[in-house]
């Protein structure tokens, strides 16, 4: 038997990493915070060179392939002015380090910090300025070619696949399963009837929520792309409208702040980059998918697992089914 016992996941040591990045880059005086375990774990670094932010991936959900390709991204946005969180390189000029932990190598990146607070109710001026810099974004996701590997987001990806993976969750909520197999199909029927050729593709964040950007005043710095895929660019859209639709549904926003909302920003938006109505009149089904993806991840690593329990796919199908009654032809 070997004399450490093996681990499917481990937890970094704060020390010992402060130590490992004072090492490997221009960093004097680190100290090394542990701040939450995701799908990665991520530790807030101070030094006396600023605040940094380590993001450790976890190998199951991350290959260095994967991590090349956001790291390549974010670059290129960085390169293009875009305001997001960028990766920085160590004294011998490389983004991403290779740490032997107990179950396996892992990937890190150490990222710039995104400077202000996350705000949960936009502003106008943030709305714009999000709208803006979410344009930006895509003018460049959508004109580059990245190495490496990422999502695919299609109808395969963000309805079947995940349907197939949650269908043991659901074996005593039949009734609620059937519903999600009859709303995919609708929401296949209704892209079926558009020529969905001339839609803009490219690499999407498909987590556009407020939680993934700090806003200073109205300035607003994006990050998280830990999600990010290629796919129709209609998605980011898609994963902001319906975080303005599950506040109307929460009871934090009304009815006609969410649409005010959501025009203020999309008008922004299109100012950048131009949106077809085909596009925009599919948002509302396309929410079927985002919500249905991360459903299917959550039974993939058992730190999600809670949220595949019959309870809380009461509370997501609940939210779905309001989605399809309340925006749906």
């Amino acid at each position: 038997m070997k004399s450490i016992f093996p681990a499917s996941y481990s937890t970094l040591s704060p020390l010992v990493l402060a130590d490992f990045l004072t090492e490997r880059y221009s960093l004097d005086s680190v100290h090394c915070t542990f701040l939450v375990r995701g799908v990665g774990d991520t530790y807030l670094v101070d030094s006396a060179q600023g605040r940094f932010i380590l993001r450790i991936y976890r190998s199951t959900h991350r290959s260095l392939s994967h991590v090349k390709a956001e790291v390549a991204l974010l670059l290129a946005l960085k390169q293009a002015g875009v305001s997001v969180s960028y990766p920085i390189a160590d004294r011998m000029g490389e983004s991403i380090q290779q740490l032997d932990a107990v179950e396996g190598s892992r990937c890190a990146v150490l990222f710039s910090y995104a400077p202000g607070q996350p705000a949960r109710l936009l502003s106008n001026s943030q709305l714009r300025s999000l709208g803006h810099e979410m344009a930006r974004f895509h003018q460049v996701s959508s004109t580059i070619t990245l190495p490496g590997e990422r999502w695919t987001f299609d109808l395969d990806t963000t309805l079947f696949q995940p349907l197939d993976r949650l269908k043991s969750a659901f074996g005593a909520d039949q009734e609620s399963y059937l519903f999600l197999q009859q709303a995919a199909r609708q929401v296949e029927t209704k892209i079926d009837q558009v020529d969905t050729s001339g839609f803009l593709r490219g690499y999407c964040h498909f987590d556009l929520l407020p939680k993934n950007m700090h806003f200073e005043g109205d300035s607003v710095t994006i990050f998280d792309f830990d999600f990010m895929g290629y796919g129709w660019l209609v998605n980011d859209l898609v994963s902001f409208w319906q975080y303005l639709a599950l506040e109307v549904y929460a009871g934090r926003m009304t009815s006609s702040a969410f649409e005010e909302a959501y025009a203020i920003f999309l008008e922004s938006y299109q100012t950048g980059h131009p949106i077809s109505e085909q596009e925009l009149a599919l948002v509302p089904y396309l929410s079927l998918g985002f919500w249905l993806f991360y459903m299917g991840f959550h039974t993939t690593h058992d730190q999600f697992y809670s949220y595949v329990h019959g309870a809380q796919l009461k509370v997501y199908t609940g939210f779905l089914r309001h989605l399809a009654e309340a925006y749906w032809d």
